[in-house]
């Protein structure tokens, strides 16, 4: 029986969705609050030492937090001001460091929480994302995710020898064939009866049982076994974020969560359902799809004590960070208008900035843009919707949320780390609970997968495109298949 939908006929709240939370971080000082790492409560120089993940991930699995989310970047935000100087200096998702080196020691003291990191498809070859995220799921025993990105900076391509970034589809395209090199490799390399561990005959494996895969696409090309024997899950869980049109195609093929931006539930249901219709069109289950937003809660044990949170947090947020985050993401460089002046159509792009910021804000007709608006804007939370108030409260902006826009959970972003984190643990979590949204702790320890759809459920569902290169179904004419269709869609 799933988790998000265990019901007990004695407590009517018990039949309530059991949804999923996620702390969403980065392995650097900031990660969606810049300037909080002046903060004296603020953690985040502190994440340079292991000591700091082991104490956060214990905290985490207290709260029965589903995930640790660490997103990851190759490249630091460069428009601001055409270069990348602002970023490091303000230390905006800079310094960036390698996500997967903790999992292991926070695997090590849990037993439920679970692992996500992110990776991008465009930065190296699948065969050493195979490996390393195979290695990972065993060290976790099974709880390990990938959050799928195609990676959009253009930074980040010149770090690996690529003068621009690729185009968006074609990133999205190349992905897909990405997925299913990796498919065949965690799905059908090892049968599993390959693993004899036979001692007295000196046999720890058969060599015909471990296929060598021979790959030849339209983009990649491989031959070789996976190195790593079936992990317990063999292919992570697998999330993604993207609702264009090729990023829904490639959500709705190969995503198990997703992760939905807006600011209200209004904004987000739409997306959310055709989402869902994706996955129908596609022969999957459509709530198998389980479907994420971004949300800053600022937690008190009243209303005003959260609100004196606020301000305490304006102290220390830095203006030039903000405009740093909001230039990157929506490709204007803001450091060209007055910090007092308001943005209109009269700027050089800037009437792209409002119908950006629109979409996350609810702007009151005729309200006034400034870059110091816009700043303080993203300062607290990045681009996140706020919910600031009592656990009440807080709570109570979740359900609209779980009811209006059918979401499974929540990516929750801290503005003081882990402060913020220890407020949903010790306020936040225990309404959840009382009002039947969030399962109580177990002392099982399960994957990831089965955290999500029900012990016994390790690996990819039937109806999942990467069930169709497990090892005994698996076709060695798969690859010229591949390479065939990818040929002929090109033609189209």
């Amino acid at each position: 029986m799933s988790l998000l939908n265990t019901q007990d006929a004695s407590n009517p709240e018990a039949g309530k969705k059991k949804i999923l939370l996620n702390a969403f971080d980065i392995f650097g000082p900031g990660m969606l609050s810049p300037g909080q790492w002046k903060n004296p409560a603020d953690r985040g120089l502190e994440k340079f030492d292991i000591s700091f993940w082991v104490d956060y991930a214990k905290l985490l699995e207290k709260g029965g937090f589903f995930a640790l989310f660490l997103a990851d970047t190759l490249g630091g935000y460069d428009v601001y001001g055409g270069s990348i100087d602002e970023t490091v200096r303000r230390a905006t998702q800079y310094p960036v460091l390698d996500p997967s080196i903790p999992v292991a020691a926070m695997a090590a003291v849990t037993k439920r929480l679970s692992f996500a990191i992110t990776s991008s498809t465009s930065h190296e070859p699948p065969f050493l994302l195979a490996r390393r995220f195979s290695t990972l799921d065993h060290l976790t025993n099974g709880r390990f995710g990938w959050n799928i990105v195609t990676g959009w900076k253009k930074s980040a391509f010149q770090a690996i020898g690529l003068d621009e970034a690729i185009d968006h589809d074609l990133r999205y395209k190349r992905s897909d064939e990405y997925l299913r090199v990796l498919y065949k490799l965690w799905e059908g390399s090892w049968s599993p009866a390959a693993e004899i561990r036979d001692a007295k005959n000196d046999i720890y494996a058969d060599p015909a049982l471990v296929r060598t895969i021979k790959h030849e696409g339209q983009f990649y090309k491989m031959t070789s076994k996976h190195m790593v024997p079936p992990s317990p899950q063999r292919t992570p869980f697998l999330f993604q974020a993207g609702t264009s049109g090729a990023g829904m195609n490639f959500a709705s093929t190969h995503a198990e969560a997703a992760f939905v931006g807006g600011n209200t539930p209004a904004q987000t249901a739409p997306k959310v359902a055709k989402l869902r219709a994706a996955l129908a069109e596609k022969g999957r289950d459509p709530r198998s799809l389980k479907v994420f937003i971004s949300l800053c809660p600022i937690l008190g044990r009243t209303d005003d004590e959260a609100r004196e949170k606020v301000e305490d947090a304006k102290k220390y947020a830095s203006v030039v960070g903000g405009l740093v985050h909001i230039s990157g993401v929506t490709g204007i460089d803001l450091s060209k208008v007055p910090l007092d002046e308001e943005l209109s159509a009269a700027d050089a792009g800037q009437s792209q900035i409002r119908t950006h910021l629109d979409s996350f804000v609810n702007s009151a007709e005729g309200e006034k843009w400034t870059p110091r608006k816009v700043s303080e804007f993203a300062a607290i939370g990045g681009l996140a919707p706020l919910a600031i108030g009592s656990p009440k409260t807080v709570a109570d902006v979740m359900e609209r949320w779980i009811d209006r826009a059918d979401i499974d959970g929540f990516n929750l972003v801290s503005v003081v780390t882990p402060q913020s984190f220890e407020d949903v643990v010790e306020l936040l979590v225990p309404e959840l609970r009382r009002r039947g949204l969030y399962a109580e702790l177990s002392d099982e320890s399960l994957t990831t997968r089965e955290r999500v759809y029900g012990k016994g459920r390790r690996f990819l569902a039937d109806d999942h495109v990467g069930s169709t290169y497990r090892y005994d179904v698996y076709k060695d004419d798969l690859p010229r298949q591949y390479k065939e269709e990818s040929q002929e869609d090109e033609v189209k």
